[in-house]
This record gives structure tokens, sequence and C-alpha cells, in this order.
């Protein structure tokens, strides 16, 4: 143990998880407002791929997300828990299939308009800003690819003596 708390400085990430936070937030209160309750905003992209997909595995919608197996999973069980999707053994024991039940697919048309209308909104607010959050991402992704997060945290990196 140091001397001093790091974790008493402020977190650099802080803001940006609260953006995302409050962003969610109020999305999810346009499905409240629409009568839609138990739903999150994480739930909408999996549920549509389900409707055009048809049932997959949790390693399947996964892959087709661009999502880890774990967040994947964890959704499905709180989808599950809403009655928004059926789990059912998969072509082997280690695999579930996910389908939407009548409720999930009942949501999928507001869903499609909700994310179509996020995207418009996103698109606005790059527009509003000097500094479009998608061309920021996009510009630390070109950075990071250049030198890797990994590489700048060992750059900076001062170990402690054993």
């Amino acid at each position: 143990m140091t001397s001093s708390d790091p974790t008493a400085l402020p977190d650099p990430w802080q803001s940006l998880h609260e953006l995302l936070a409050a962003m969610d937030a109020e999305i999810e209160q346009v499905y409240v407002a629409r009568g839609i309750e138990g739903v999150r905003p994480r739930f909408a992209y999996p549920l549509i791929r389900l409707a055009h997909t048809g049932p997959l595995t949790i390693r399947e919608l996964a892959q087709s997300l661009n999502r880890s197996h774990s967040a994947i999973s964890q959704t499905v069980a709180a989808m599950r828990k809403e009655g928004l999707v059926t789990s059912e053994p998969g072509p082997d024991a280690r695999t579930r299939r996910i389908d939407l039940t009548e409720r999930g697919r009942s949501l999928v048309p507001f869903l499609e308009a909700e994310w179509r209308a996020t995207h418009a909104t996103v698109a606005e607010l790059d527009g509003e800003v000097p500094h479009a959050l998608t061309g920021v991402v996009e510009e630390l992704q070109r950075a990071l690819a250049h030198r890797s997060m990994r590489q700048r945290v060992l750059d900076h990196l001062v170990e402690p003596p054993r």
C-alpha cells in the first residue's frame, strides 16, 4: 500500500460514464412514456437483431453484435427476467438458443424506430458541438491503433518496490 490513495483524485472517466448513463436514462424515459416497462436501452440491439435473424446462441448473438459473451449473457438474463426472450438448450449441452417472446417481438417495431431516432439525435448532437463525439472516438481509435492503451499504461506505470 502507498501513502496516498490514487482513487481520491478525480476520475477522468467519470464524466463520460455519467453522460452515457444520463443519456440511457433519458431513452428509458421514452420507453416508460410509451408504456414500455422493464426495457432498458441496452436491450434494443439484441432484440432487433434476434427479430431479423431468428434464434441464436449467446455466442452467435455476441459475435453478431460485436459484444463480449459475458456482456450478452448478462443482457440475455435481464431480458429473460422481463419476459422479452426465451432461452432453450442449444445444439449441444453447453449452448443456449435465445429467441424472442411474443412480448419481445411486439416491441421490435418501436425499438427500431427509437434506434433510428437515437442515431439521428447523435448526428444532430455531433453538429452542435465543436468536436463531434463520433469524430473524437475515431481519432482516439486511430491514436490507439498507433500506440495501444496497454503500451501507454505501461509507459506510465511505476511499479512499487517488492
